[in-house]
């Protein structure tokens, strides 16, 4: 037997008997049940639970997907990921795949127990470190999703993912959008390596560090603006502009909060008038600046992204658990504040 968590008849959005692709609401909680779809896949993979007891199919069924294959990790043959299609429930329903997804590719998170939890934390490690698209399962991902694309084509395809597998989602739709394939993608709780600067309380010395953290960066990209490693990400950065990812973070949560400051930080440094400063810092880390000073090829970070739409949720979260947790966007009572941030 699987955890309450797992059983859709009790977790699940059962409100969503008829989900109107045109809600926002309704978006954001069937790519939601979809991932985690991906995390039940596994979890029953490991617990051999096959056939009528497998938990994970009334994840995708009831929003009338079919799951059209399973992503399989090499290095340990966990299921990582999974390509789902959307059934037009019936010639009488006026529903019209046009507004929604028609394939929906999704990846779970890092699963704490079991057989993945080694291989899951070997790559938290690869995204702490920056390398997370030198792994295997980045190749099998983007392999997948570029064959998706070719035969079906961009709008018909969303990108949905949850912690690790939200950090595989942005890392493929970056690459995707560098070739000007812009995906609609669903990223819930997107990890952020950074200095936990969002914690802190007093709100003057958060834009503090913050203002001085944009001076010292603008300062060294201009220093090495003859640096080919440094042009060549300042090209990169403004390609991606286009591509707007729907961002789902929570403030309690510390591994996506920091992506709050750091769009909020924009609109306050063009505020005080030092917009330009903030548009070259937000171009670059100081990590990657340094390195390019030293003569080294630096990798390009995860987390810098150019624009987005980020969706706070700012409803009482218990704990930690909770507030990373992907069950908490399809509740039907949350409250929520979003905001588009586009770079240009």
């Amino acid at each position: 037997m699987g955890s309450e968590r797992e059983t859709f008849e009790i977790s699940g959005p059962l409100h969503l008997k008829v989900p109107d692709w045109k809600n926002t609401d309704h978006r954001r909680s069937v790519a939601a049940s979809l991932v985690q779809g991906v995390y039940i896949l596994e979890r029953d993979r490991h617990e051999k639970r096959l056939g009528a007891e497998a938990l994970a199919p009334p994840w995708w069924l009831f929003f009338h997907f079919h799951l059209c294959s399973e992503l399989i990790d090499t290095a340990d043959s966990s299921i990582f990921g999974a390509i789902y299609e959307f059934k037009q429930p019936d010639s009488n329903n006026h529903h019209s795949v046009n507004d929604g997804p028609r394939y929906v590719i999704a990846f779970r998170g890092t699963i704490t127990k079991g057989d993945a939890f080694s291989r899951d934390f070997e790559l938290d490690v690869s995204f702490v470190r920056n390398d997370l698209h030198r792994t295997s399962r980045f190749e099998i991902a983007i392999q997948a999703v570029r064959g998706m694309v070719a035969t079906y084509g961009s709008s018909n395809i969303w990108l949905a993912g949850h912690s690790l597998g939200s950090a595989m989602a942005m890392l493929v739709g970056k690459d995707m959008a560098k070739a000007g394939v812009f995906l609609e993608s669903y990223l819930f709780n997107p990890p952020y390596v950074s200095a936990p600067i969002e914690r802190i309380k007093d709100k003057k010395v958060k834009r503090g560090i913050r203002f001085a953290a944009s001076v010292i960066t603008a300062g060294l990209a201009i220093a090495s603006k003859n640096n080919h490693h440094v042009n060549r990400q300042v090209d990169t950065f403004a390609a991606l502009s286009e591509w707007i990812p729907y961002l789902f973070v929570n403030p309690s949560d510390h591994i996506c909060s920091e992506y709050i400051g750091y769009f909020e930080h924009r609109t306050n440094m063009e505020e005080i008038g030092a917009g330009v400063i903030e548009k070259l810092a937000t171009q670059h880390s100081i990590g990657g600046l340094v390195m390019s000073v030293m003569g080294k090829q630096p990798e390009e970070p995860l987390h810098l992204l150019p624009s987005a739409n980020v969706i706070v949720n700012l409803s009482h979260a218990r704990d930690f658990k909770d507030a990373h947790g992907i069950h908490q966007w399809w509740r039907p009572d949350l409250h929520l504040e979003s905001k588009v941030h586009k770079y240009c």
